[in-house]
């Protein structure tokens, strides 16, 4: 009988980017291996930093495929709101192609909603609130996908974890140990209850020590402003554009527009999968 085999899509949040171990990172996908079946399981990580449902579906979907993988994460979308190219009907296509794909080879997707990046980072709120806007509709997304594939979904964009600091890296965008630490308890607990996890829950107490204050913001100050700037750039004027736009709208009361805008393309993006799935059965 073959191991168990589990398969982590995603950015760097599942590649483990803020749990270092060794010369590399470790992660949530990693701590929640470990426990899922009492005999060890066969895991591969294929989160890259910096990917975006694009990258999912058009790279790291097929090597998944391959692998033929009973329990799969799924865990993406914050870089998309990120770029100025973001749009969410081709978001919700992506990931509808990704679950379709992985359920109808029999695995268990799991899936997780995120807090927005501006929030995260402290931006000030008519920066926060275009980005806050964008990840409330890929989190909406993924809450009706997961619903549609039955997947094991993981509420994560808000509850106490997000405003405790000792959860998060230095750059305030990344889980330290004990954040990932949290999430993988979080799933596991979700596999448990559903019977798909068989194994000792990860400890929620970190191994490590958490780095000094000296040397976080070292990181923060080298590759972590690195990190930030890349995923920022092409962002960056239309985010000004967007931040000019929600001032307007607040000085003139109609905000309500804005968030009734999105609620909008949210609606015909899922309506959008609804249609091409029934065009088959009507042929």
């Amino acid at each position: 009988m073959r191991p168990l085999r589990f398969v982590a899509l995603g950015d760097s949040l599942t590649e483990g980017v803020g749990d270092p171990v060794g010369d590399g990172w470790r992660g949530w996908a990693a701590l929640l291996a470990d426990g899922l079946a009492e005999q060890p399981v066969d895991f591969t990580n294929l989160a890259v930093s910096g990917a975006q449902t694009r990258d999912v579906l058009e790279r790291q979907l097929p090597d998944a495929l391959e692998l033929r993988p009973d329990v799969v994460s799924v865990v993406v979308g914050v870089n998309d709101t990120l770029r100025c190219t973001f749009d969410i009907q081709a978001v919700a296509a992506r990931l509808d192609q990704v679950y379709a794909a992985l359920t109808e080879r029999g695995a268990v997707v799991l899936t997780a909603c995120l807090p927005d990046p501006g929030s995260m980072l402290g931006l000030p709120g008519s920066l926060a609130r275009p980005l806050a806007r964008r990840q409330r509709a890929v989190n909406t997304v993924v809450h009706a996908l997961s619903e549609r594939y039955d997947a094991v979904h993981l509420h994560a964009a808000e509850d106490a974890w997000i405003t405790d600091r000792a959860m998060w890296s230095a750059d305030r965008l990344h889980p330290g140990e004990r954040g990932h630490r949290q999430l993988a308890v979080r799933f596991h607990a979700l596999l448990a209850e559903g019977g798909l996890a068989t194994g000792l829950a990860p400890s929620p107490e970190p191994e490590f020590p958490a780095p000094t204050k000296s040397a976080s913001l070292w990181w923060l100050a080298t590759a972590g402003t690195g990190w930030v700037v890349r995923r920022c750039t092409d962002l960056l004027p239309q985010l000004l554009t967007l931040a000019a736009s929600e001032m307007r709208h607040r000085a003139r009361g109609t905000s309500a527009r804005l968030d009734l805008r999105t609620a909008h393309a949210v609606s015909a993006a899922l309506a959008a999968l609804s249609v091409a799935e029934q065009q088959p059965d009507a042929a």
